[in-house]
Order: C-alpha cells, then structure tokens, then sequence
C-alpha cells in the first residue's frame, strides 16, 4: 500500500488554459500528468501505474492470441523506410535526424528516422530469420514508444508526437492462415478492451497508406472523437466515415433514359453548386454533376459526384495512386479547358483528355437522369445530361460520403451518426511489405512463396485519456476498477490518531490480500479537501475513517459511480471491504 503524503500526486484545482476536453483537463487536473512541450508529457506516479496496468493487460490478451513479444529499436535507417511501399506518403510526419547530430549530413552518413510503427523493421528481420513453412505461422509484437511529427498535436495524449502503442504482426503460409491470424488479433483486441474497462466498437475501416485488404478499427464512442462511425444497432453494420457505405442506390441499378437533347446555356458568374440551384437556373443540386480535379502520381484524374455529395477523399485509395491531391487552378485549365465553376465530363467538351488518368464517377450519378453540368467553357453550362449517353466515366465507384438517414447496407434501416476515439486498428496487409522486402518461405515441395502478413495496433495512452473521456463526471475521473491507478482509497480524516491509522492499515492489509491496490490518504487536510480529491482522481472504492465514526464503532463505505455512503461497523469492516474488492475484481 502507499501513502499519500509519501507519494507523488500533485492535483490542480483549475484546470490548464490549453486543455480543450474534459479528459484532457483532467488528466493534467488530476495529477495523471505533466507537459512538457506540444504533444509531449511526462506520465507522473498515478499516470504510470494506469500505463502499467494497461499495458499488462494488453500483454496477456495478445499474448492468448499468439503474439510472442520482442523489442525493436526506435531508431530507423531512413534505408529501411525508402525501400518500402508507403516512404513517399508518410515521410512529412516523420521525425528525421542525420547521423552526425549537427544537422549537417556528409555524403557517407546515414540518416534516421524514429519510428511511428515498424513494418519496415519486421518484415527484413522476418525475411532473414523465417525461411520455410515449418517455421510459420508467427505473431510478433512490442509495446513502446512510436513517434510522429504531428503539425497541430492537441487533446493531450490523444494528438501527441510521442506515444505508447503495442504493434503486432502476423505472418503466415497462406490467406486462410493469415484471415485466421487476423481474427484472433480481432478477439484479442476485444477481450483487452472489455477487461480494462473501455466501451469499444468494432467497426469497418480504410487501409489508408497501410494498404491491405481490409480492416477494423476499434473506436470508443465519444462526443470528441477523431472520427465518425455510421452504424445500425438491429444489423450491427458500423463502419467508420471513411470506409462507410449504404444502400442509396440499389444494386444492378439501369441508368434513367434521356429526357432531352443536350443543351448549352450562358452561366454568367455562376460558380457554385447552391449559385446554380437558385433562380433563374432551379437546378436542383441533387441534379447536378459536381466534377473534381485531383492529381494522382503526377498525373491529373477527375471524380463526379452528385452536385448534393460530398467525396469522401479517403475512397479514392481504392484507385492504386500512392499519393494523390486536389489538383490546383493553375493545374486545371491546360486539362479542362475552364476555370473550376464551369467544370464537366460530357464527351468531346474536355480540352485535353489524353492528359488524364482517368474519370472516375460516384455510383450515386446514376440517381440523376436529367442533369445539369459544366460544359468546360468558362460562364456556361449544360443541361439533360444523362449518365450513359453523355458522359465519358472510365469506372463508377464509391467515392461519396455516406449520411446519416441512408439504408444501412445489410439491412435497409437507416443508420446513424456518432463520434468516435480510435484506440486500436487492425489490418489484413497481405502480401504488400513481404513483396518489396523479399519475405519468402519455401513450402513443402521446395516453392518460394511471400509470407502473407497482418498488422495491429493499440495505442495505450489514447486508451488511458479515452477512458477517461468515456468515465467522468463534475467532479472528476471515474475508473473502471482493471484501469484505476489504485482500486481502493482510504481517507484517514484524523491521521494523528493512532488507533484511525492502526485501522487503516488492517482494512488495507485486508484489501490487497483481497487483490486491490490501496492508496492511504494521511494528509494533514481538511475532510473537504480530501473528498475532493477523492473524487478528482476517480479511485472506485473509498473507505472513510474519522476519530467520530471510531467512537460511534463505523466506518465509511463508498463507490465512485454511487451516490449513497454505507456505514459498516468496525467488526464487520476487515470482512466487508474483503467481500466488495472480490466482487469487483470477479466482475472485471
């Protein structure tokens, strides 16, 4: 047991003027931790233990789900990385550093990275190390320190430059071997989670620069999530924003018949979709063709979308470009022939079509049936434009963003919107880093094949803030009993009576015998200031004793999520706290 005047907590009565968030106010309020610079913090005694705890568990659940743990360096020649598929897309958010240390690289000194995750270490360490079938399947993982140069870290631990995360990854034989790699990783996530207390949903998420076939991410539903999730609790389809889809438009879908000839008209000023949707022109945005110009490996491509539709940016990876952007106007004018406002794919209106590298359209234009669009000359417009018989589209995808109210796309029940905080994700990378690596095995009858791969991710100290953005209340953090710093909280309200401490001692004795940490508070404080913290650092369990209640032959008992206060008298007390901690921890 520890004792609060011996130990470390420096709790604050307001709250920082930098802290946005309640989680993140009380982390800092609650004397969990301390900044020192943007996005990086010192865990202080209470913050660590919660780490500690965390990390543990989550140890013990991949750990059940077959990972074996090692521990690579922080440290990565910038070699690994440029070999790799993803060093063009994620280079920016990387911190770098040059053998020297004087900023100054010679022409022989390497240069260095700090890992934000580790597939470019893994997968030649696997290469080397892993060369026949017998020696799969294998499930790596680590728990440490990762790095990324976030331009605006905020939200204390949730957008920070450095960061805990445990980082796996599978290899194995074969896609059946890796599907089942994956879903074991998938149970695992799910079992650490509801051990330590978080509320997380599994939901259908983009690969992103990571690549792969497919993924979830595990997000804890929170009003100041990072992302949004679509979801319907009757089917249970969730989906992050990014990887979302609905039923809006039906499967085999006919495109309309024209409805008229195609037709030219002056749009003097008109820019916009709502200019063109008021009078005197009444097209209705819903009818309208909105046409975007991006540029994908140096190379310009076009996506159109209902003129209603917002695109969904994070869907145009499933076209293959390793980096892509919004091209610019001075980028857009050789191509098109117009300015962006007067902007179409009606055939035979682009300037130079050679230049492109595709048109790429939203399935949902497959709604409009007699629609209005630019017609590649600046002030002008074209109307009853219908999808097949006007309009040059190289492939129809899904590129728009998916809105609250669609059909859910299993069952046709509208989905709904939330925020949430990704604390985990998990990919089926296939055979992506194991073919630029070289990461082969030799099967049975003396054939070379690529490891198949998978790759998982926790961040730790995301999870600890999302706790606590999940659990609190006015006056403080509210822990779930695997996650609390200490289970059990002991206010002595007279320390300098003997026999209130003797007691203390004995019910804390009683308490970790039990299975709980125990924190005493001694402090020479008022009884107000001790309930306060009390409540401010979120400990489950709290004991009360005063010089009053040993005289009345009482003691206090309490629980953070409760309100009512229960007396037990002296004789019952060792027994009674020894029966509420084996419950708590039976239930976690």
């Amino acid at each position: 047991m520890k004792f609060w005047s011996q130990y470390f907590i420096p709790t604050l009565k307001e709250s920082p003027a930098d802290a946005e968030i309640p989680s993140h106010k009380l982390l800092i309020r609650a004397g969990l931790v301390r900044k020192l610079g943007g996005g990086l913090y010192t865990y202080l005694p209470l913050g660590l233990r919660v780490m500690q705890k965390l990390t543990q568990i989550c140890r013990e659940e991949i750990e059940r789900g077959g990972g074996i743990e090692l521990q690579m360096p922080h440290l990565h020649p910038a070699e690994n990385w440029q070999q790799g598929p993803r060093w063009a897309a994620i280079r920016e958010v990387m911190f770098r550093v040059d053998g020297a240390g004087d900023g100054k690289r010679g022409p022989r000194e390497p240069e260095y990275v700090l890992g934000p995750t580790h597939e470019e270490v893994i997968t030649p360490l696997v290469r080397a190390e892993i060369t026949s079938y017998r020696d799969l399947p294998k499930n790596l993982f680590q728990i440490t320190t990762k790095f990324r140069n976030e331009i605006r870290p905020r939200f204390g631990l949730m957008r920070a430059r450095e960061f805990v995360m445990m980082d796996a990854y599978s290899f194995d034989a074969n896609d059946e071997a890796a599907i089942k790699s994956y879903h074991a990783m998938k149970t695992a996530y799910e079992n650490f989670f509801r051990r330590v207390g978080a509320h997380a949903i599994a939901v259908e998420a983009d690969t992103g620069v990571m690549g792969g076939s497919y993924s979830h991410e595990f997000m804890i539903p929170a009003e100041i999530g990072d992302n949004d999730i679509l979801y319907n609790e009757e089917s249970g389809y969730a989906a992050n924003r990014e990887k979302a889809t609905s039923a809006l438009v039906p499967a085999g879908l006919a495109d309309a018949a024209p409805a008229g000839a195609l037709e030219e008209f002056a749009t003097p000023g008109i820019v916009t979709i709502a200019a063109l949707a008021a009078p005197p022109y009444s097209a209705p945005a819903d009818k309208q063709f909105k046409t975007l110009v991006y540029v994908g490996d140096g190379k310009p491509f076009l996506v159109v979308l209902r003129g209603c539709d917002e695109l969904e940016e994070a869907k145009l990876g499933a076209l293959g470009f390793s980096v892509f952007r919004p091209a610019t106007p001075e980028e857009i004018e050789p191509v098109m022939g117009a300015k962006p406002g007067s902007l179409g794919t009606v055939k035979g209106t682009i300037k130079n079509p050679d230049a492109l590298a595709g048109i790429f359209a939203d399935h949902a234009i497959r709604l409009v049936g007699n629609g209005t669009t630019g017609a590649n000359k600046d002030g002008f417009h074209l109307r009853h434009v219908n999808v097949s018989r006007d309009l040059t589209v190289t492939r129809f995808g899904d590129f728009r963003r998916v809105q609250p109210g669609e059909p859910d796309p299993t069952s046709g029940q509208p989905l709904k919107l939330r925020r949430g905080i990704e604390v985990g994700h998990i990919f089926k990378l296939g055979t992506k880093y194991s073919d630029k690596y070289g990461a082969v095995y030799t099967d049975d009858q003396k054939q070379n094949h690529p490891v198949v791969m998978g790759c998982y991710g926790i961040g730790i100290s995301r999870t600890m803030q999302a706790i606590i953005e999940q659990g609190h209340d006015a006056d403080g953090v509210v822990w779930p009993w695997a996650s609390a710093p200490f289970h059990v909280l002991i206010c002595v309200l007279d320390p300098q009576l003997p026999e209130a401490m003797d007691l203390a001692r004995q019910l804390g004795a009683a308490a970790e015998k039990a299975g709980a940490d125990v924190l005493i508070d001694d402090r020479a404080e008022r009884p107000g200031v001790k309930f306060k913290d009390a409540d401010l650092i979120g400990i489950p369990l709290r004991l009360t004793i005063g010089g009053k209640g040993l005289k009345e032959g009482i003691i206090e008992l309490k629980w953070r999520t409760q309100k009512e206060v229960a007396k037990i008298s002296l004789a019952d007390a060792a027994a009674r706290v020894t029966a509420e901690v084996q419950a708590a921890q039976a239930k976690a």
